[in-house]
């Protein structure tokens, strides 16, 4: 394992811990919101805290780019962190949540970890050497159409200027596929495209730290990941579409049509 992969793994290890101390009392924690149904809470911040100092630890001179706590440093080399990817459902005590952390290098993803602690599975990636769960090789699904394709997806929920568009999106793609789910963590759903547990997925408005590492995960595995103009500029725009390379161009027909 590359060094600066085995630190990742070992911060979002210590990030889980405070996370799943932390679930057996969740009736004690109370939420902060950051706007419209964007909640932040102690754990969030304890979590990233100890993601942060580990790297910190190791890598002493680079930059940090996290949810909760913003940029520090100036590097060619930035951590980007999401400390709980997932936080309603951890509120909730929904097990469908995650740590994610990238690492980017002169503005490319080079490293990513997407570590679910509910059931222990550890996604990792290093560029140009592919994409792993729990030290196993995983390749996207081999699935070819979309009539037979599961789709993850994440309804809009903070911002709702490209809700017609979506729910145009969402009903085509609903009759188009053999079934669309909405999990809930963004970090997952691009991971279970990577493993092949989905064989799409596509969101509007997302953050940075939401897929920075999943994106990794997805095109080591051997999908294809995009914005919704084919274009990959899903970093800057927030809109992500991946998915089989025979899948992913189905679902860029649909999409394109109410765009």
């Amino acid at each position: 394992m590359h060094p600066m992969l085995n630190t990742a793994v070992r911060a979002a290890r210590r990030g889980a811990t405070v996370i799943q101390r932390a679930s057996n009392n969740i009736e004690f924690i109370t939420p902060e919101k950051k706007g419209h149904n964007d909640f932040v809470t102690e754990v969030d911040r304890a979590a990233e805290q100890a993601i942060i100092e580990t790297i910190l630890e190791a890598y002493p001179t680079h930059a940090i780019q996290a949810e909760e706590s913003g940029s520090r440093g100036n590097s060619e080399y930035v951590w980007v962190i999401d400390p709980l990817d997932g936080t309603t459902n951890f509120l909730h005590g929904f097990p469908q949540y995650a740590v994610s952390i990238a690492l980017m290098h002169r503005d490319i993803v080079t490293q990513a970890v997407v570590y679910d602690p509910c059931r222990n599975d550890l996604f990792t990636a290093t560029r140009g050497v592919g994409a792993f769960l729990n030290d196993r090789r995983i390749r996207v699904s081999k699935t070819r159409e979309l009539a037979d394709s599961l789709i993850g997806t994440g309804f809009p929920y903070t911002e709702f200027q490209n809700l017609d568009a979506y729910t145009a999106i969402f009903r085509d793609m609903t009759q188009k596929a053999a079934g669309v789910r909405r999990p809930g963590a963004a970090a997952l759903d691009l991971a279970y495209v990577a493993c092949g547990r989905f064989d799409g997925f596509f969101e509007f408005g997302l953050k940075p730290h939401d897929i920075a590492a999943g994106s990794l995960l997805v095109t080591e595995a051997g999908g294809l990941m995009t914005d919704f103009s084919g274009e990959e500029k899903f970093l800057e725009s927030g809109n992500v579409l991946c998915g089989t390379p025979r899948v992913f161009g189905q679902m860029l027909q649909v999409i394109r049509q109410h765009l």
